[in-house]
């Protein structure tokens, strides 16, 4: 490659990508729940992004293309530990912010609790602002898995934030 081509390729990246590198990271510590490891894999799919530029065809979505290369890093990598990844960490940041004054933890638990898929949906789509059509084309499940997951998500969320709230009007303790 001449360095006019990578000039180009470094102008297109800095262009599509790096605006969606703030949006990446808020998304990977709520995916993995840990500032380092979410630091790493925001790293290593924006090097899979700059190096896979020229794949993408379609320059009226990056966002979910890049956001699709996270997603496919997190779970790649978490094939290669052999390990489930999500819980372990997510567990560890929500003790953290529990002596954090005003801190959403509750909200942090109940989200940990729901299984990964319908976690990844939520977050694309709540927090994200993702369409179910672009959830499902990065996530490559037909849009009716998506809503069905959504669904499923915000109703386990609603159960396991109720359930709180109950116990909390009656004086029970949230341990």
């Amino acid at each position: 490659m001449d360095n006019g081509s990578v000039g180009n390729k470094q102008s297109q990246f800095e262009a599509l990508i790096i605006p969606h590198a703030a949006g990446l990271l808020r998304f990977a510590r709520r995916l993995c729940g840990s500032k380092e490891v979410a630091e790493d894999l925001v790293q290593e799919a924006l090097l899979r992004a700059w190096r896979g530029i020229d794949k993408l065809r379609d320059t009226s979505n990056p966002r979910a293309w890049v956001f699709r290369i996270l997603i496919n890093t997190w779970y790649s990598e978490g094939r290669r530990r052999n390990t489930r990844p999500v819980e372990s960490p997510l567990s560890e940041a929500i003790e953290a912010r529990q002596t954090a004054p005003g801190g959403d933890d509750e909200l942090l638990q109940a989200l940990t609790r729901l299984p990964d898929d319908q976690r990844t949906v939520l977050l694309l789509s709540v927090v994200e602002g993702f369409t179910g059509q672009e959830i499902g084309t990065m996530l490559e499940i037909p849009l009716g898995t998506v809503m069905s997951r959504l669904s499923r998500a915000r109703g386990g969320m609603r159960a396991l934030l109720s359930g709180k709230m109950e116990n909390r009007k009656a004086g029970v303790g949230l341990q």
